[in-house]
């Protein structure tokens, strides 16, 4: 099944009324190399639990910009042997000491060096995960409401590059993600912080 920009409404139609766990078996049947990406954030859990449910060895990306804190890289170690994740790592190519070092740390949202900062320690990691990897379906934790851009999109929609994006949670609130972490007994990351959004608001420009 192909999906397009033409029939990208009606499967959002048809999707609308399924749960989680229904979009995710939908999209892993059309799929030919799935992938999901974590940044391992607050909520993270509940996409890769929901997606392992279903296919237990899908590859998961993480592209780590060097910056997470250690209460980040501690769950993340966590929930990646609880849920025995099929884990990619991809870095930035200067470590965060190296980068603090040569320019002063991370420059503040309004400088324009702050977009250097955000292709080096994100977008070139993720661009490089994706063309190694090569996968048509990309589920994603994007929720309606976190940005205004995000509010644009739906359950489906393409990338750039015509990977087809799937949030299954999109119309999810958070108290809705937390009813469902308990309910799968999985731990929630509330101390994370993302150096090329800074505010919450912001897209980090993975999904621009």
């Amino acid at each position: 099944m192909q999906i397009t920009k033409e029939n990208l409404s009606n499967h959002n139609d048809f999707l609308l009324s399924k749960s989680p766990l229904e979009i995710v078996q939908w999209a892993i049947n059309i799929a030919g190399t799935p992938v999901v990406t974590t940044n391992f954030g607050p909520h993270s859990a509940s996409i890769l639990n929901l997606v392992a449910e279903v296919k237990e060895d899908i590859k998961v990306i993480w592209c780590d910009t060097g910056y997470n804190t250690s209460y980040t890289y501690r769950y993340a170690n966590e929930i990646s042997k609880r849920l025995n994740l099929n884990l990619f790592t991809y870095i930035p190519h200067q470590t965060s000491s190296q980068r603090d070092a040569l320019f002063g740390g991370i420059p503040p949202v309004e400088d324009p060096q702050h977009k250097v900062f955000t292709e080096q320690v994100k977008l070139e990691p993720f661009h490089r995960a994706m063309k190694e990897h090569q996968p048509d379906v990309w589920f994603t934790n994007i929720r309606k409401g976190q940005t205004a851009f995000r509010d644009s999109l739906d359950i489906l929609s393409l990338s750039k590059d015509g990977i087809l994006k799937v949030s299954p949670f999109y119309y999810w609130s958070d108290k809705q993600l937390e009813e469902y972490l308990e309910k799968n007994d999985l731990p929630n990351e509330t101390k994370y912080f993302d150096p090329t959004k800074v505010l919450q608001n912001r897209e980090c420009g993975l999904h621009i």
